[in-house]
């Protein structure tokens, strides 16, 4: 029978060097040399005043170090990180034997603010002192992610004060019953149970006159609508998403398409991305040059944003929400989108009868006439006519063709009242009534832009493909658009960490 060497499990003693465990070539070789040697950390140990007097404090280098090497493992929870600086080889080696309190890394993470910016800003600026930033086009998008918030406490005050008076109505009625109620043991059980009610509710009730008294006003939207507040985190925004409606922040990236290096990242309380273009692209000014070219997706697209673009001398690719129905290469992708649910009742239904559109109708744009459906020549009631902007042409049916004709229930909405059908065909902008849109459309369904869309979407999905799927971020666990931005922007400088040890730096 066959002898093998016994391999041992479980705890046993070893000497460990801890130079020798980050290896190069590495993540955490990389990160403990940007750290050591690169980063300004005089903003973090400005925070500490125990130079005389109080205990001693963890290295923010450490810290920092820590915090980068959990998040780039999928650790976020601060316990886990906890029990890895304990449990972990390379986290001990990295901290140097540290073993922080969990609360003493939550507090670090969240007190971070606006230092996580200047941290991101150094390794960009090692990035691009590596060459790693081409400028010839940055790709935006964005991701919206859940938060530390209850989506169940957002409203506006009108909700929140009819929450309140609600729940003061149902203490008010509790409070009838306890002077109400017989004096029977059992009775003294269930007036046991109602007074912890009643302090719950007058509880709950005092923190929403609480929030209403320290909000006096609803939240504004970009053209002044009420946007909808919440009582755990004001800040954030409830959104839809392809999974259902969350309470969170979108995050938004700028991403160089040479080695796909995120230039910039922002975290924003709402989830209208047509808001969030132009401050990004402000923010990535002293990386753009001339020549750089800014894509965008669908969601970014208005006209206030490319009338801005166009007058800050912008070179942008950014397509309308149907670009996709006038590119050849998406056709038939609505005949998978129209696909009934698997569950659908299936059961013959009534078919409901369409009335004719402009399309069935024969349209010569060359000798300007018009043939319905039932083969009659309309004649023109308008040949230069201008409808929103629009340039159009008009058609009428005669009284002698159409109110005899047989289709008029397929050709009239109110057959009984209306005698003749008018149709319209629009020919395109009117002159002097050209968007910005227009042009743009014009770039898009050109051939460069077709290439500019592709471009980004190979540019930029990667990215948030390694934030999301490596790196497990699935939400943020931090509250108040400071410090969720500054998470976001940790996620964001990981990932150029690794693309700065993907190309050698620090070997």
């Amino acid at each position: 029978m066959p002898r093998f060497k016994p391999t041992h499990k479980g705890l046993k003693l070893l000497p460990v060097d801890f130079d020798r465990q980050v290896l190069p070539g590495s993540f955490e070789h990389a990160l403990c040399y940007l750290v050591d040697h690169e980063f300004d950390l005089s903003g973090f140990r400005a925070r500490y005043k125990n130079d005389d007097e109080g205990a001693s404090a963890y290295d923010p280098a450490v810290l920092i170090k820590i915090i980068l090497l959990a998040y780039s493992r999928g650790i976020v929870a601060s316990r886990k990180i906890e029990a890895a600086c304990r449990e972990n080889v390379v986290f001990i080696a990295v901290s140097g034997d540290s073993q922080p309190n969990f609360t003493t890394l939550a507090a670090f993470v969240s007190d971070m603010g606006d230092l996580a910016a200047k941290l991101f800003a150094q390794v960009l600026a090692v990035c691009d002192r590596q060459g790693l930033i081409g400028r010839e086009m940055f790709a935006i998008d964005g991701v919206k992610l859940p938060s530390n918030a209850s989506k169940a406490k957002s409203g506006t005050r009108k909700d929140f004060q009819r929450q309140a008076e609600k729940m003061e109505q149902a203490a008010r009625k509790m409070l009838e019953r306890h002077r109400d109620a017989d004096a029977a043991p059992q009775a003294e059980r269930d007036e046991a149970r109602e007074a912890r009610s009643l302090e719950r509710l007058q509880k709950e009730a005092k923190q929403v006159r609480d929030w209403l008294n320290d909000h006096p006003e609803d939240r504004k939207g970009a053209k002044g609508s009420v946007r909808l507040s919440n009582r755990t985190d004001n800040e954030s925004a409830k959104m839809a998403t392809a999974k259902g409606v969350i309470q969170g922040y979108t995050g938004v990236a700028v991403v160089d398409e040479k080695h796909q290096i995120i230039v910039e990242a922002q975290a924003h309380g709402t989830g209208s991305e047509q808001e969030l273009l132009l401050p990004v692209i402000e923010a990535t000014r002293p990386y753009r040059t001339t020549g750089t070219v800014i894509t965008a997706d669908a969601g970014y697209h208005s006209e206030a944003n490319l009338k801005q673009l166009s007058e800050q001398q912008v070179d942008a690719y950014i397509p309308d929400n149907g670009y996709r129905k006038r590119d050849e290469r998406y056709q038939g992708q609505e005949a998978h989108k129209a696909k009934p649910d698997p569950l659908h009742d299936k059961r013959p239904k009534d078919a409901k009868q369409a009335l004719f559109k402009s399309q069935d109708f024969q349209f010569d744009p060359e000798h300007k006439t018009c043939v319905c459906p039932a083969g009659k020549t309309l004649y023109g009631n308008g040949s230069n006519c201008v409808f929103n902007g629009y340039l159009a042409v008009k058609f009428q049916g005669a009284q002698q063709d159409c109110v005899p004709c047989a289709l008029r229930h397929q050709c009239l909405r109110t057959p009984d009242k209306t005698k003749t059908r008018q149709v319209a065909f629009f020919l395109g902008r009117a002159p002097g009534h050209e968007k910005h849109t227009d042009r743009m459309k014009l770039r898009i369904d050109s051939d460069l832009g077709k290439q500019m869309i592709t471009r980004r979407f190979a540019t930029v999905e990667p990215v948030f493909g390694n934030l999301r799927g490596n790196k497990g971020l699935d939400r943020f666990t931090l509250r108040g658009r400071s410090k969720v931005d500054g998470q976001w922007k940790l996620y964001s400088l990981i990932h150029n960490i690794e693309k700065l040890v993907h190309h050698g730096y620090g070997v």
